[in-house]
């Protein structure tokens, strides 16, 4: 069966290693905070100027004047820090970021991601995608793996406006966990009950299949 947002966040949460910075940005991305191993220290970091945030607030803890870059509420964790966003930026230009997993509305089998503008929609800018996109040595996406319509979101080539050209490492879907490789997207997991053909019947993009693909483990 398909996968839900949750699940998404938890799967991508395994990804997230001991004193890693992690940017998450907004949509799935901010979930995966609530889904980190508890056994290690990680340190996320928000392009408003935070560092050190924790899961959401319960309903009815939050705080108005602590949010993140997608205006969310949230907790901070012992040792959180506010700072402006010249700072901030200059953490991710510097590369000080170890993951960045963001949201998408497209990807392409080269890397290209498409995340901000569907043209003839109001949109307020990219915000501070460029930046991640171009600064960020790990880039995972978290996205939906068809739209509505059932039509694939994991493209040859994008076809809207790109936010960054060839950055994306891993894509996790509700279908599918799949590697950013020099020859394309390489099928690495599926989705409990999600068969292969399932996958590459939902997929524009070719697949590289090795093997036997094994189920994602969903803690």
């Amino acid at each position: 069966m398909a996968l839900d947002k949750n699940d998404i966040a938890k799967r991508i949460a395994q990804e997230v290693k001991d004193k890693y910075f992690v940017n998450l940005g907004i949509g799935i991305p901010t979930l995966v905070a609530n889904y980190v191993r508890t056994d290690i220290s990680v340190e996320f970091q928000s392009e408003n100027g935070v560092l050190g945030m924790g899961p959401f607030p319960y309903e009815g803890e939050e705080d108005a004047d602590v949010i993140n870059a997608g205006k969310q509420t949230i907790t901070t964790l012992p040792g959180a820090s506010f700072f402006d966003s010249a700072f901030s930026f200059g953490m991710i230009r510097a590369q000080k970021v170890d993951l960045t997993i963001l949201g998408a509305m497209e990807v392409a089998e080269n890397g290209d991601i498409a995340n901000w503008k569907i043209p003839g929609k109001m949109v307020k800018g990219m915000g501070g995608a460029m930046d991640l996109v171009a600064s960020a040595e790990n880039i995972i996406v978290a996205m939906m793996h068809v739209n509505k319509a059932g039509e694939s979101k994991i493209l040859k080539r994008c076809t809207l406006p790109l936010t960054g050209v060839g950055c994306v490492k891993k894509v996790v879907t509700e279908l599918a966990v799949l590697e950013v490789t020099p020859k394309g997207f390489k099928l690495l997991e599926r989705a409990p009950g999600v068969s292969v053909e399932h996958i590459i019947a939902s997929t524009e993009a070719e697949l590289i299949i090795e093997g036997d693909i094994p189920e994602m483990v969903i803690n």
